[in-house]
């Protein structure tokens, strides 16, 4: 199997070496990732300027670019192979809810996706996280049984995982995703030079962590497997707005 592994926190994250390192007994796994952290870049494409891919080691490439150049690039072109799979993370910091509409790491699995390959994006519940080992440890299981149970071709896995020893997890659930309150508002400084300056405010808390979410999966002690997938089309408001839409051209 060859694996390609990506990120948002940058080439040389912890969590990113951690999955690369589990991953290397399933076969060869190259390292495409940003030269810097990018938490937050979400899709973004570079497209102003070119990129600058920069070899480190026979496996490894910086990016000076987003989540989502850094995969695009892998599988367009900068690698003399096509990758069995694609694998973002391990994240700093989980992503849930609201937070895969932000995340680099969602969106580095997803470019996966969008270009044929099966994709796993995975997240640890902390900003500092001691246990890689239980995320690098549940991730292999899936790798090693999606060729037996192939994901829908519109649809990637978004793992979220307790910072916590493989013995005290108590499980694995398949989770939608939840939804958090509002973000807190921005907090504005000013700059040595008195200049204006703003800080995004922190992500809301949790407003819909009920049973059968991705909150509730982690705060039970559970691993979290959300499938998500690309079609954003609201389906049951299309009956809905095809009646009404005549009506916004006539009155």
């Amino acid at each position: 199997m060859d694996i390609l592994v990506s990120n948002d926190d940058g080439v040389h994250s912890p969590g990113l070496l951690a999955l690369a390192e589990a991953m290397r007994p399933f076969g060869r796994v190259v390292i495409v990732a940003p030269d810097r952290d990018r938490s937050g870049a979400s899709n973004s494409l570079t497209l102003s300027r070119p990129l600058r891919p920069k070899q480190l080691d026979e496996h490894v490439w910086a990016v000076d670019g987003t989540p989502t150049d850094c995969v695009h690039l892998a599988l367009t072109g900068l690698l003399p192979f096509t990758p069995d799979i694609v694998l973002s993370g391990i994240n700093h910091g989980p992503n849930l809810g609201d937070d895969v509409l932000y995340s680099g790491t969602v969106a580095a699995a997803m470019e996966g996706r969008s270009l044929g390959l099966p994709a796993i994006a995975v997240s640890m519940d902390a900003f500092e996280p001691r246990h890689f080992d239980t995320a690098c440890r549940a991730v292999a299981m899936l790798v090693r049984d999606m060729a037996s149970h192939p994901l829908p071709g519109d649809t990637l896995l978004n793992m979220n995982v307790p910072d916590r020893p493989w013995a005290d997890i108590r499980g694995l659930r398949s989770t939608r995703l939840g939804q958090r309150h509002p973000a807190a508002p921005m907090v504005a400084d000013t700059d040595p030079r008195g200049r204006r300056i703003y800080w995004i405010g922190l992500a809301g808390a949790a407003a819909d962590e009920g049973e059968g979410t991705d909150f509730h999966a982690l705060r039970e002690g559970c691993i979290s497997v959300t499938p998500i997938h690309f079609d954003m089309t609201r389906h049951d408001a299309l009956g809905a707005l095809a009646r009404w839409l005549p009506h916004a051209v006539t009155d």
